[in-house]
């Protein structure tokens, strides 16, 4: 077999490690929800939502709404209040979106070297932020996702919850008109 150049070689698309733990992040999500009995779908033009989770009753019907999950995968978190907290960045652009959203937007964030992942519940979290105003924040955003919201099956189903709630307040206040 006929060696190939070196300049040959560096002219070909990598496979980067930001890319596998990115694919690692989605299928750990997936497993949880699947272990739930729930779907995912990964969201093939990403504007800020990697995956939608679809859920079903006991009877396997779909229920009505989705959750929306934005994912972040690194070898190397930044931890704080020794240990307790994630710390992650958000860009402004993200956080607008997100915030607007009606459904949950779940931020979660995988730590490929560990195999665990930690979620934050974005529209909630700055519900509880005293005098957060999006107008006045920076270009990022730095946010505490605490270590011990392990996204696993009984995360799956928190989130499922968090729908149902809204969902449970828009009752009867929907109109759709033409």
């Amino acid at each position: 077999m006929a060696k190939r150049p070196p300049a040959a070689a560096a002219e070909r698309k990598r496979r980067t490690r930001e890319h596998v733990i990115a694919d690692l992040s989605a299928n750990h999500v997936e497993r949880q929800a699947l272990l739930c009995g729930f779907s995912v779908e990964r969201v093939r033009h990403d504007y800020g939502i990697d995956l939608r989770l679809f859920t079903y009753d006991r009877h396997g019907e779909v229920e009505s709404g989705e959750i929306l999950l934005q994912l972040k995968a690194t070898d190397h978190l930044r931890l704080m209040a020794r240990g307790k907290f994630i710390a992650y960045r958000l860009d402004r652009p993200d956080l607008h979106s997100w915030l607007s959203e009606f459904q949950p937007v779940i931020l979660v964030v995988y730590d490929a070297a560990a195999d665990r992942a930690s979620w934050l519940y974005v529209q909630a979290y700055f519900e509880k932020q005293p005098g957060f105003n999006l107008k006045r924040a920076g270009e990022t955003v730095t946010v505490r996702i605490p270590i011990s919201n392990v996204l696993d099956p009984s995360a799956i189903r928190t989130f499922a919850r968090y729908r149902d709630r809204i969902r449970g307040q828009m009752e009867g206040k929907v109109t759709h008109e033409e």
